[in-house]
């Protein structure tokens, strides 16, 4: 009998897999990031406990092209500054992708806010436009012109907070325990320009970041790097406590919310 390819893969071919993605080498990107003190009530309401605000309410927006093998990447991530058990990071609230394979593992394995949606990274001559679109909206566009190099960082650790967890089956809340996963990244850069220029918010029923203004532009750089994550539950949280938030990842939080309907299958 021909080989039935749904059927159950053998352990070699299991510990290939895992060799492979164990090995994989550096994947460098080519992003714009913008950080900015947005209104502190606003970025403190988004944040589902056990997550804090911290000093400042800064907002991050990173809109990168990232050089997969094969065919390129659009990745992005809306984020607001958050702490946990004395841990200071990021909690994204939307990360648009442009290809379904950046999804899988980042929503199913991490518990990221990964969606579908489009990505533009653009240069011309000192002109930089980067966006994030979904349905048919940019609702985040960051535009302005290289104004000088920056000195490079050193390699660093940084975190991004993330809640894993799986709707009801019967639309009643969750099937288990949410729980709050640290994601650790090592980043490495190795090259980085200024940007003087400014970020636009546009109004999206679906994304609604407009809600997190820009009060103060910190700063837009342009840069190359490369990363790599490692995630680490930390703990179980409150399903009661992280229910209101639901909606955070869900274009209709309805639909997961009615349950299915009477004798379907």
């Amino acid at each position: 009998m021909a080989r039935v390819r749904y059927g159950a893969r053998t352990e070699a071919e299991i510990a290939a897999a895992r060799t492979a993605s164990s090995k994989l080498p550096d994947i460098w990107s080519t992003g714009v990031v913008a950080v900015w003190e947005s209104d502190p009530d606003a970025v403190a309401v988004v944040l589902p406990p056990p997550l804090k605000p911290t000093g400042r309410p800064l907002v991050r927006v990173n809109i990168s092209k990232v050089d997969l093998p094969g065919y390129p990447l659009g990745a992005g991530s809306f984020a607001v500054a958050a702490a946990h058990d004395g841990v200071e990071g990021w909690y994204p609230l939307v990360m648009p992708m442009t290809h379904e394979r950046a999804l899988i593992g980042g929503r199913e394995v991490f518990g990221e806010p990964k969606k579908l949606g489009e990505v533009t990274v653009e240069r011309e001559g000192l002109v930089v436009r980067a966006s994030l679109a979904r349905h048919g909206i940019a609702f985040v566009e960051v535009r302005g012109a290289v104004s000088g190099d920056l000195p490079l960082p050193e390699p660093a650790q940084k975190t991004d907070f993330y809640f894993k967890f799986l709707p009801a089956v019967d639309g009643s809340g969750f099937d288990a325990e949410p729980v709050l996963v640290h994601c650790v990244r090592n980043e490495k850069v190795r090259k980085l320009e200024r940007v003087t220029g400014d970020v636009v918010l546009r109004e999206s029923m679906y994304d609604p970041v407009a809600d997190l203004p820009v009060r103060r532009l910190v700063e837009i750089t342009l840069g190359e790097k490369t990363t790599d994550q490692r995630g680490k539950v930390v703990e179980r949280v409150s399903a009661q406590a992280l229910l209101p938030y639901i909606h955070q990842r869900y274009d209709d939080p309805q639909q997961i919310l009615d349950g299915p309907p009477e004798g379907s299958a």
